[in-house]
């Protein structure tokens, strides 16, 4: 039998025979501080808006956060997709062809933020209505977006960029890209809310100007480039490699677009049926854009973890070394479900508490506050499966696969339960589908990936002989 492991140590890479605990300790940490830095941009400004402008003000942020999860979506199928083609081309050693897909990634994300930069802001006021601002809400979503509009294509630079920089082998620049940022943005949200009395339209600008800085940490870094240097002829759009970007990045594309349509969704839901409830539309709504927020601090750590395995996958599914693939997901997926667990004791313990950091409302606000992050999040202990399993297929080069467990969670499961549950059960209905969702995607994935692991161990016997 052929020693594969023996094989892949000659190419002196470290992804292809370090232990993987501690590779995944290296790649993910940096990559999960990162994820949940760039969720801070948004965190932030929810607690600081919340205890300055109030509950419209979480209203607000709330409705804008779709065009945020849709900008993400474009970084992801960037970022991901030209990650992951660079590392299969080094495993396999194609060192040329990882050069332009480089190139190739770099273009793409500069051309399609400036692309979102305007439509976003010749369409803002629509855009808002259709992602559920009421009308006490709208005038300050509009001032809101008005500014970090602007801010978008560096959102978009930066997280994609983050992705091409940890397959370069520097996860902890990355980190420092966005940490950068985000330490900007807290002291300026600060500055410019409680020291100048900016309210919502100081929050923005703080975002946006940390958001260039973060941009620009990104930018100087494709000057130093470890593996090679770039240089102009590699940039530029080549639809050859543009296609196979597209094609390992769709799963993750696919999974944001889901999410903010889900968000668009459960947002018009909370405002019709809320109506409907003691509470009405503004308060659901408004606790809706908490929970979103909390929801992000989650999908950082999933996330993270997926995207910092995703250098060790793709190099030895290159490689065609199987039993390191399947050993790092089975890693990875079990941090993930030890994350989440902790997640479901604080949720279901102190709902109180953890709303109350985003600001202060009336009974009503808490009682529903608390209602709904015990009820909607009460499947968060399987929240990871999902996103892990994605990125596992992104990273091995099992597009297929990845986009079906994409669209799941989101748009097989949550988007129907949102529309069917509510017609019975009223504003409670919105609440219950989440974790119905939750639930039914976490046993999805682990079905897929029992199939997936028995081809796996297939090729490897036949490359054993």
């Amino acid at each position: 039998m052929k020693d594969i492991t023996a094989n892949t140590r000659l190419s002196d890479n470290p992804l292809g025979y370090a232990p993987v605990l501690g590779l995944i300790g290296k790649f993910a940490i940096p990559s999960i501080i990162s994820m949940m830095v760039a969720a801070a941009y948004n965190i932030t400004d929810q607690i600081f808006i919340g205890h300055k402008v109030g509950m419209l003000g979480n209203g607000a942020t709330n409705v804008v956060f779709p065009v945020v999860t849709f900008t993400t979506a474009f970084a992801q199928l960037i970022g991901v997709g030209t990650a992951a083609n660079f590392n299969i081309n080094m495993g396999a050693k194609r060192e040329k062809e990882a050069k332009y897909f480089i190139g190739t990634g770099i273009t793409l994300m500069s051309i399609i933020g400036l692309f979102i930069f305007s439509i976003v802001f010749l369409l803002k006021r629509p855009i808002l209505l259709l992602c559920g601002a009421t009308e006490n809400v709208l005038p300050l979503a509009m001032a809101y977006l008005g500014i970090t509009v602007i801010g978008l294509p560096f959102q978009l630079f930066t997280t994609a960029s983050s992705s091409l920089i940890r397959a370069d082998g520097s996860p902890t620049y990355s980190m420092i890209c966005n940490i950068t940022g985000a330490i900007l943005n807290v002291f300026l949200d600060w500055l410019f809310m409680f020291v100048f009395g900016w309210g919502i339209q100081g929050a923005a600008i703080a975002t946006v100007i940390g958001q260039i800085l973060s941009f620009s940490l990104c930018a100087i870094y494709y000057f130093k480039f470890k593996t090679f240097q770039i240089t102009r002829g590699m940039l530029g759009i080549k639809w050859r490699y543009v296609i196979r970007i597209i094609k390992l990045g769709t799963s993750n594309f696919i999974n944001h677009t889901i999410m903010m349509i889900v968000n668009i969704v459960l947002n018009n839901s909370l405002k019709i049926y809320g109506a409907m409830s003691i509470y009405g539309s503004d308060i659901p709504l408004a606790v809706s854009g908490v929970i979103a927020k909390l929801n992000s601090i989650l999908s950082a750590v999933s996330i993270g973890l997926a995207q910092g395995c995703q250098p060790i996958l793709g190099f030895n599914m290159g490689a065609k070394n199987y039993s390191r693939v399947k050993e790092t997901y089975k890693k990875a997926v079990s941090i993930a479900i030890a994350v989440s667990v902790l997640a479901f004791i604080l949720f279901q313990c102190f709902p109180r508490q953890i709303t109350g950091i985003f600001g202060s409302g009336s009974d009503l606000y808490f009682q529903f506050a608390e209602k709904y992050l015990r009820i909607y999040m009460f499947m968060v202990c399987f929240f990871g499966v999902q996103p892990v399993t994605i990125n596992y297929f992104t990273g091995t080069g099992n597009v297929k696969q990845g986009i079906i467990l994409s669209l799941s969670r989101q748009g097989f499961f949550l988007i129907p339960l949102l529309l069917i549950l509510p017609q019975f059960l009223g504003l409670t209905g919105v609440l219950y589908a989440g974790p119905i969702a939750d639930l039914m995607a976490c046993l999805l994935s682990f079905a897929m990936i029992a199939l997936n692991f028995r081809k796996l161990d297939s090729q490897q016997g036949l490359a054993g002989k």
